[in-house]
């Protein structure tokens, strides 16, 4: 399947079984246009379906990670003085944030976002909606959304509230004040802080052994921790366990992992 992506604001690549998404448009900080939504959705849904990419990485180009909506062009629409509809606006809101953001989500493959600078606004609600989150030690979060009269969108308000408690999300969702990278690895926000030059490196590296890891146990683990994560009655996250530890039991990669074990090797995973 080809990664074209249609559009100059957005790069695709393949590598080892990784699809790395770049978000390019530098002038702007990578502001989210239209063409970049898009882009995201159509790959995104592409790859959710392709065997042969087993890990998601999404950046940005030039330093920044995402810098939100583009307010610019927001503003130039308001001064158009010819609105879009509110339902129509409504509806392509709620189906562009299914699509990218709570397909990063919910997608049965691991999803990391290697954060190089700024991840503000709707950039950084992206950038939560991911598995796993990689930050430059000069990188910086923000929620933003205050500072613009927005009340936040993409999952935001969810996701925050998930990693860090409703306390503290509202804190940053009032104040839009700037979260360091040491304090998002203390705060669960980030997994891993390293130096910005060797960022694409071990988001690389990460994505790359995740891809080439146990896909049928990894897209179990990520319904069972999804459910937990959105707060399943406890007896229904069991039942659900149970059920795709059972499931993966019969797989080939089991039999070959618990074989390898015993023969004192590397297990060699199929994805099936």
């Amino acid at each position: 399947m080809s990664y074209e992506t249609g559009t100059e604001d957005l790069l695709a690549s393949v590598v080892d079984g990784v699809l790395t998404l770049t978000l390019n448009r530098p002038a702007a900080r990578n502001a989210l246009s239209r063409a970049i939504l898009d882009g995201l959705a159509r790959l995104l849904g592409e790859a959710e379906a392709d065997p042969a990419i087993g890990a998601i990485v999404i950046t940005g180009a030039g330093g920044a990670f995402c810098a939100g909506g583009d307010v610019k062009g927001m503003a130039a629409r308001n001064e158009s003085g010819e609105p879009e509809p509110i339902d129509v606006a409504i509806a392509r809101q709620r189906r562009n944030q299914r699509e990218t953001a709570g397909r990063l989500h919910a997608m049965p493959k691991p999803t990391i976002a290697a954060i190089p600078g700024a991840a503000a606004g709707a950039g950084l609600s992206m950038a939560l909606a991911c598995d796993l989150r990689v930050m430059a030690d000069t990188a910086f979060m923000t929620t933003a959304f205050a500072k613009v009269g927005f009340s936040g969108d993409y999952g935001g308000t969810y996701f925050l509230t998930q990693l860090v408690g409703a306390a503290k999300a509202r804190e940053m969702y009032f104040l839009s004040d700037r979260v360091d990278a040491a304090e998002a690895l203390r705060l669960g926000l980030a997994n891993r802080v390293v130096p910005a030059d060797a960022l694409l490196t071990e988001a690389q590296a990460l994505a790359t052994r995740l891809a080439a890891g146990p896909r049928v146990a990894y897209r179990y683990m990520k319904e069972n921790l999804n459910r937990a994560f959105s707060g399943g009655d406890m007896d229904d996250c069991l039942d659900l366990e149970a059920t795709h530890h059972v499931h993966c039991g019969l797989t080939e990669d089991h039999k070959d992992a618990a074989k390898a074990f015993v023969e004192k090797r590397a297990p060699v995973f199929k994805g099936r």
